[in-house]
């Protein structure tokens, strides 16, 4: 180890360094407070053997120093002192030391004090290691709660998680946030046609559109919300700049050409969409945030599939191929 020996005798400190040197050790000298201090604060040492009774500063207030200096580390110190009484212990430990020499220091003693430091050194280690791999862990198990297995996407609860997470940030910072509902069109027909394993495939097919899309803006993401509903979370995305993300993921879609052989709307997979936007205060809250999505979701169902339906637009974003519906008149309007 790397031991530094603070003490004012100079005889001391070499009878202590000799000491050192026979086993192995490193020793570091310091006379005062403050050339301990710098010498701690420019070698980090594995331990300090610390004199009680030092010109200035006494060896309590330089372990107090060292303890403040350390900022979670644990150096051990162990104090010296011609008084052997239980209060210079008790004062020793109350300042930050770990154990106690009686001078004058032998040999035998000084080794066993510092082989049972270096064995508490070892411990605290490990279990520093542990900590951090347990914490390791625990990030990938949240990680793991939070994915969808199948697709890949966030799952219900992650979307639960980041859509009050960017309430929140929309709120405090005055910007909209928009939430998109998508759902794939007679998905039970094409499962009791193709199979539930088609079925996965096209879920996985449509996580990767989806993933696509949203990865042109930050923060924006893409969960499914279950079975084969998606949701899209726009922060900052306006109701026509929501609309046009639609208008994009559609004309994406279309240029995959999944095959829907039951479908009632095209041979192709579509989506049915709703589209939500608000500025959030205070009364705003996710679930009502959902009710509306959804409500619009379903305008969107009623009104022949695959589309989007924003009611704050009170427009449709149609797929491509699909009859347009009188009141699409909206533009991209530039946004993305």
């Amino acid at each position: 180890m790397t031991v530094l020996v603070v003490d004012d005798s100079p005889v001391m400190r070499r009878v202590l360094c000799d000491m050192l040197i026979a086993h192995g050790h490193r020793p570091l000298e310091a006379a005062d407070g403050n050339a301990a201090l710098a010498q701690f604060g420019a070698h980090r040492p594995d331990l300090v053997l610390l004199d009680v009774e030092l010109p200035g500063q006494d060896g309590y207030a330089v372990a107090r120093a060292i303890r403040a200096a350390e900022a979670g580390s644990w150096t051990p110190i162990i104090f010296l002192s011609g008084h052997g009484d239980d209060r210079s212990l008790w004062d020793g430990i109350s300042a930050g030391g770990d154990d106690y020499l009686t001078k004058p220091v032998g040999s035998l003693a000084l080794m066993a004090k510092l082989h049972a430091m270096q064995r508490l050194q070892r411990m605290r280690r490990r279990l520093v290691e542990l900590s951090a791999e347990l914490q390791e862990a625990n990030e990938r198990l949240e990680n793991l709660s939070r994915v969808d297995p199948l697709t890949g996407l966030g799952n219900r609860r992650d979307f639960d998680l980041r859509l009050a997470s960017e309430l929140d940030r929309c709120r405090r910072e005055g910007k909209p946030m928009t939430l998109m509902l998508c759902d794939v069109d007679h998905f039970k027909r094409y499962n009791d046609w193709l199979g539930h394993p088609a079925g996965d495939a096209c879920l996985k097919a449509l996580a990767e559109v989806l993933r696509g899309v949203v990865s042109q803006r930050p923060r924006h993401a893409a969960c499914r919300y279950g079975g084969e509903e998606f949701a899209l979370l726009l922060p900052e995305a306006p109701p026509s700049g929501a609309l046009a993300m639609a208008r994009v993921l559609q004309r994406v879609l279309a240029s995959r050409a999944l095959p829907h052989p039951k479908s009632k709307v095209s041979p192709y997979v579509t989506l049915s969409g709703g589209i939500t936007t608000c500025t959030p205060d205070d009364r705003t809250n996710a679930a009502d945030l959902v009710l509306r999505a959804d409500a619009a979701l379903y305008t969107a169902k009623q009104g022949g599939r695959a589309r989007f339906w924003s009611f704050d637009m009170q427009v449709e974003a149609i797929i491509p191929g699909m009859p347009r519906s009188a009141c699409d008149t909206s533009s991209d309007d530039g946004w993305r």
